[in-house]
């Protein structure tokens, strides 16, 4: 069996291990923990620039999608206008053709009267020596 006999050995050990244990917590632990510590801070404010990106990113898209969705109505808008109003040139420029042709008509009309009548005339003025030439040949005799 072993006895253990205290001695002033043991005493140096425990100021020899205080005194480490003091130095080693100035020179090594607390420049450590400060350097994590400075890092957790560093890390925690990246993240919340990062959230902060992230949610100004978010409100861009949502703001990109609003104004193409405004400017796609804004599109439609002007679209349908423009085909209005090229729906109304067409009608003017229909009515226009219409009436000219309607015109043309009378006109066209007016003047196969008029041809038409100068024809009557012409044949009513030679329907009387027509008239004779059938009715002596008819006859056999001069009328």
């Amino acid at each position: 069996m072993i006895t253990v006999i205290p001695d002033i050995s043991a005493v140096y050990q425990m100021v020899n291990f205080l005194v480490l244990l003091f130095l080693l917590n100035l020179v090594l632990y607390k420049p450590i923990r400060n350097v994590i510590l400075e890092r957790k801070a560093k890390v925690g404010t990246l993240g919340s620039g990062v959230e902060r990106a992230s949610a100004d990113l978010e409100k861009q898209k949502d703001d990109y999608k609003n104004g193409l969705r405004q400017a796609r109505g804004e599109g439609l808008k002007k679209k349908e206008v423009f085909i209005e109003e090229a729906s109304a040139q067409e009608k003017e420029i229909i009515t226009r053709i219409n009436q000219k042709a309607q015109a043309n008509f009378v006109q066209i009309k007016a003047q196969v009267a008029e041809e038409t009548e100068q024809a009557r005339k012409a044949l009513e003025a030679e329907v009387e020596v027509y008239a004779k030439a059938i009715g002596e040949k008819i006859l056999g005799r001069a009328c």
